[in-house]
């Protein structure tokens, strides 16, 4: 539990560092978890990390998080999402042939799924900086997924008799999950009052059971994956806590959907 507490908060100092030191460096930061973190997904899914698919994948992964509007690369900056998926699931489908089917259709489809998954996810993280009020809704939706978790866990330790879904995850609970849903909306209530001409009450409350399920459901997307592999921790560059995609798997499904469906 020490080695727990104690990498709990360096990795959380280093965090927000990165967080307040700017637009720029908190991407680059996020563009290195990104990587990371396919990297992980690589060897979860049981395949080779130089192989070229998963290169091709490492590559996708760049272009992704990368701000390249912001770092004045026009050509790149102006590629539609639609022909920059195209391409590389052409890409992955050209691997399988060069290859002669040494990396088939499961490997790529496995490699491209992890390149849009951990891309577009940590994508919108860093681009949260970017929007007008950046620094608050990082902080509002960061905030909200670790209380999230925090109060699920505490929740589920202390009334949890309920598994919320034994299938994927025995150990979560009906009773976790509601007292994190509980803990993210009085947060929320407190930014509201903090910062009401940023975010309203109403919006404040609804944005926070929004973020507490879907940051929920990112665990279990994980998990299910992870089941599947037979696999515990996605890696393990944080003692006590697993791997970034371990730390990371809310936050890759929160952010895209805020951004996507512009519910910010």
């Amino acid at each position: 539990m020490i080695q727990r507490i104690v990498t709990g908060v360096l990795a959380l100092a280093l965090f927000l560092f990165f967080l307040f030191l700017g637009e720029i460096w908190f991407a680059m930061f996020m563009l290195l978890l990104s990587l990371v973190g396919y990297y992980e997904y690589v060897k979860i899914t049981q395949n080779k990390v130089l192989q070229f698919s998963s290169i091709l994948g490492f590559v996708s992964i760049i272009y992704f998080v990368v701000p390249w509007s912001e770092l004045g690369v026009a050509f790149l900056a102006s590629l539609s999402v639609e022909s920059v998926i195209w391409s590389m699931l052409l890409l992955f489908f050209i691997t399988s042939v060069l290859s002669k089917n040494k990396q088939n259709i499961k490997v790529v489809a496995l490699l491209f799924l992890g390149a849009i998954y951990i891309g577009t996810g940590f994508h919108y993280m860093a681009a949260t900086l970017f929007i007008e009020n950046g620094l608050f809704w990082a902080l509002f939706i960061f905030i909200s997924i670790w209380l999230t978790d925090a109060g699920a866990y505490f929740s589920g330790l202390a009334f949890g008799k309920h598994p919320l879904w034994p299938s994927i995850s025995p150990k979560k609970t009906i009773e976790g999950s509601i007292g994190g849903i509980l803990i993210t909306v009085i947060a929320a209530i407190a930014f509201a009052i903090f910062a009401p001409e940023i975010i309203e009450l109403k919006k404040a409350i609804t944005l926070a059971i929004l973020i507490s399920i879907f940051s929920q459901m990112g665990d279990l997307i994980q998990s299910a994956y992870k089941r599947v592999y037979n696999v515990k921790d996605s890696g393990k560059i944080l003692p006590g806590h697993g791997g970034i995609l371990d730390r990371c798997d809310s936050w890759i499904i929160v952010f895209p959907l805020l951004h996507i469906f512009q519910i910010l």
